[in-house]
């Protein structure tokens, strides 16, 4: 029986998450990294590391967002995805995670700290379900989301996709 997304949300008590799609931690270290341990950026300790699995419908996107440290992506079922990826340079890349290595599908991949990145489902019919893991571990502190002027006068040449992958900022916000 091929599994749908909506059994995976059932299935994996996921719930929404803020980028868009939905989420549910899986992990978090007991052990913590003391903040006079870690880079600067860092104002708190932080778990050694976390995991979540993420989930996109084909119609969802996650919108373009940082993290302050590396994340690994990990694939586990449905359709491949896309990784948009824009560089503190403006440099624009992507990654393909997914189970088709003749299609040149990653099933595991690793997203540098500080690059904004987005994912949208290459199949808009299905859905795709991957794990992501964080070291130091996740807390929303690190979390920011893109803000669309601030990413087209990073990568212009984007603009399209930026506006798809962004929620417009609201006048006087």
């Amino acid at each position: 029986m091929k599994q749908s997304a909506e059994y995976w949300i059932r299935r994996l008590h996921l719930k929404k998450h803020p980028e868009g799609g939905y989420y549910r931690e899986s992990y978090r270290s007991t052990e913590f990294l003391k903040a006079s341990t870690l880079p600067r950026r860092y104002p708190e300790k932080r778990s050694f590391s976390t995991a979540i699995y993420f989930l996109l419908k084909g119609q969802d996107v996650s919108r373009f967002h940082r993290l302050m440290s590396d994340e690994l992506w990990h694939f586990h079922t449905g359709s491949s995805l896309t990784i948009h990826i824009i560089s503190p340079k403006g440099k624009y890349s992507t990654i393909k995670l997914g189970a088709d290595a003749e299609k040149q599908h990653v099933v595991q991949c690793v997203i540098e700290k500080n690059q904004w990145y987005a994912a949208t489902v290459d199949d808009t019919k299905g859905f795709s379900l991957v794990g992501c893991t964080v070291a130091p571990g996740f807390d929303f502190a690190d979390f920011e989301m893109g803000e669309q002027n601030h990413l087209l006068h990073l990568c212009p040449s984007m603009k399209n996709l930026i506006a798809r992958l962004t929620t417009r900022q609201q006048s006087g916000s």
